[in-house]
């Protein structure tokens, strides 16, 4: 976590109050335009690297936790493939309060062998995020690139494992 109270900073923007905050979040299920993207928030699916961790089971479990379908606008397997399972200007389910202003990206893994979070991204992971990022960048130019954990007012966790932005400086 960045910070816990108002005001804040959010990928260097400075957010004054709560209200300040959701004036821009909550405005419908898709996004106003392109100009409402104010982030690109990274996330680890929290899984062992050592496991493959498929689109079908991803799917399975935000279904579980009632999600019409997976709440990240993407996936990225070991391998470097990418699976897109939501429109850009769709609203995610993946950093409230943030979903209305974000695109969720989630690489596969996030864990050791062991169960503790780690980085685990592979060579491949890393390439194919570096070049989604950057073809994002250039749709959504305002955007910053975040952590999950990075973000104040939302769950507590490690995720994705690494600091986003340093990682991805673009």
């Amino acid at each position: 976590m960045t910070q816990d109270r108002f005001p804040m900073t959010i990928g260097g923007e400075e957010v004054l109050n709560e209200h300040h905050l959701l004036a821009y979040t909550e405005n419908g299920e898709m996004m106003d335009s392109p100009l409402s993207v104010r982030f690109l928030v990274i996330h680890c699916s929290a899984t062992h690297a050592d496991r493959n961790y498929t689109d079908k089971q991803l799917m399975r479990d935000h279904k579980k936790r009632g999600f019409r379908t997976v709440g990240y606008h993407f996936y990225v397997h070991k391998d470097g493939s990418i699976t897109q399972f939501r429109k850009l200007l769709e609203v995610g389910s993946h950093a409230r309060p943030y979903n209305r202003c974000s695109i969720g990206i989630c690489y596969e893994g996030g864990l050791d062998d062991e169960g503790r979070p780690a980085d685990t991204l592979t060579r491949a992971q890393y390439d194919a995020m570096w070049n989604l990022l950057r073809k994002l960048k250039i749709t959504f130019p305002q955007a910053k690139i975040v952590g999950h954990r990075d973000l104040p007012g939302t769950t507590p966790k490690a995720c994705p494992c690494f600091d986003a932005a340093k990682k991805f400086p673009l």
